[in-house]
């Protein structure tokens, strides 16, 4: 696979950048929503999202966004405190570089405060940098230590200026700047939202291909019962003929009850006198597989259906926060941590979400649940039971939306508006198999858009 190819900012591109921010007056938000992404919002409502990747800085315009993590780091913590509720008091590019400088009086100082935010798009020191009045580091994005670079990028460090470089670009007129960096959202939103909906249908793929795969092997009863047959037989024959099996053979040449020649392969480390009982249990096993192979078939094929759901889902998103919702990277650890052997674990904005995926994990899901944990269900149509652990808290409302529609994603194929119930676990009271009777309860209507998707 070829390298990505490079993008830088221009030189241009920043000058027209920095004379419509310098049009604001104040900064209501700072924050980081990606590893190497801050977003800045001007004004009250003018997002700006500045993605500080070495080899390919951009900045562009989109609607606010969740962070995909929370950041905790000191430098987060400091973007926030400094930049937040701030007045903005110049937006400049030093040495004429592709250097982004905002000047700031932030709204806690005490005094006449300055502090700057100085982001540099300039492909090897990429980076953005607290500093104060006096040039000193409070806290940078990246650090970077003397074996690494000349530039020092410490807290309480001086900061130095980037050498000089001369760039040979075509400066080009921005007639509309947001416009400008609006379509560039829309570009990297599209490049973004491909790449991880195919790496994220890869592997729902996988997992269907692997239940595909267990069905395949799954013995018929027919086959099932002629094993309970032929092992019912051996251990009759072995009973009939334990005076000449002795402790070292490991096989038994006779003849069966019609006369004809059969060899049986004796069990290792079985006494002489119990190797009719290990037959007889084998017998026994293939006897009840085969009574309930049915319902071992069911469980895989709700299961298929379940992460069918889930591909056609991921197939039809349309941003990466409801990729990640779909798929959530951290899923795996912390299923672990929830030692969870039953249905599926999702995040939303920190909420425990378990989804089951056929009538038994729903049993036990609620089982599982507490009394104030927020059940769910689609109404007049069979579907996965959705629990939220609330932790006695109230849920957001943004919550609750989200998981619902994580339960018509993940119960029904064919697009339409479904209405899906839910209450606290308590008003819940299981029946027979898997259906219940709840009360106390509120609906909410989901939208399931879309056109058929094949795998």
């Amino acid at each position: 696979m070829k390298p990505p190819k490079k993008t830088l900012m221009k030189l241009y591109e920043l000058q027209a950048i920095a004379k419509h921010l310098g049009e604001f007056s104040s900064i209501s938000r700072a924050r980081r929503t990606e590893d190497n992404t801050l977003e800045i919002t001007f004004g009250k409502n003018d997002s700006y999202f500045f993605n500080l990747t070495r080899g390919h800085s951009v900045i562009y315009k989109a609607p606010s966004q969740r962070p995909l993590q929370g950041y905790n780091a000191p430098f987060d913590a400091l973007l926030h405190s400094l930049l937040s509720g701030s007045r903005l008091l110049e937006v400049s590019i030093p040495q004429n570089d592709r250097i982004l400088r905002l000047k700031i009086a932030p709204k806690s100082s005490y005094k006449d405060q300055i502090v700057y935010l100085q982001m540099e798009f300039t492909g090897k020191y990429t980076n953005a940098i607290l500093l104060d009045d006096n040039e000193i580091i409070i806290e940078a994005l990246r650090h970077i230590d003397a074996e690494s670079s000349f530039r020092v990028i410490r807290p309480g460090i001086e900061l130095l200026a980037v050498p000089p470089f001369e760039r040979k670009e075509t400066p080009q007129t921005i007639d509309d700047i947001d416009a400008y960096l609006e379509s560039i959202y829309h570009k990297i939103q599209e490049k973004k939202v491909d790449e991880l909906k195919k790496q994220k249908c890869s592997q729902i793929e996988k997992k269907i291909q692997k239940l595909e795969q267990l069905l395949a092997q799954l013995p018929s009863p027919e086959k099932l019962k002629d094993e309970e047959t032929t092992y019912k037989n051996y251990a009759n024959i072995i009973l009939a003929n334990l005076y000449q099996i002795k402790p070292y053979n490991t096989q038994l040449e006779t003849y069966d009850f019609e006369g004809k020649a059969i060899t049986i392969e004796l069990p290792k480390s079985v006494m002489v006198n119990r190797m009719g009982d290990y037959y007889f249990n084998l017998a026994k096993r293939a006897k009840n597989k085969a009574t309930h192979i049915h319902i071992e078939k069911e469980n895989l094929e709700s299961k298929k259906s379940f992460y069918e759901n889930i591909y056609y889902a991921l197939s039809q998103a349309k941003d990466p926060y409801t990729l990640e919702l779909l798929v959530p990277k951290r899923a795996k650890s912390q299923r672990k941590k929830e030692k969870l052997k039953e249905g599926e674990l999702f995040w939303i904005d920190d909420y425990k979400v378990f989804v089951g995926r056929n009538s038994t994990e729903n049993q036990k899901l609620l089982g599982l649940a507490k009394a104030n944990d927020v059940w769910m269900h689609i109404r007049d149509i069979p579907s996965s039971h959705v629990i939220i652990r609330t932790d006695k808290q109230n849920l957001p409302q943004n919550v609750i939306e989200a998981a619902a529609k994580l339960c018509v994603d993940f119960s029904v194929k064919n697009p339409g508006d479904y209405d899906v119930d839910y209450t606290k676990r308590k008003f819940v009271k299981l029946q027979e198999g898997s259906n219940v009777f709840y009360t106390h309860y509120q609906t909410i209507r989901i939208t399931k858009e879309g056109v058929e998707i094949r795998i």
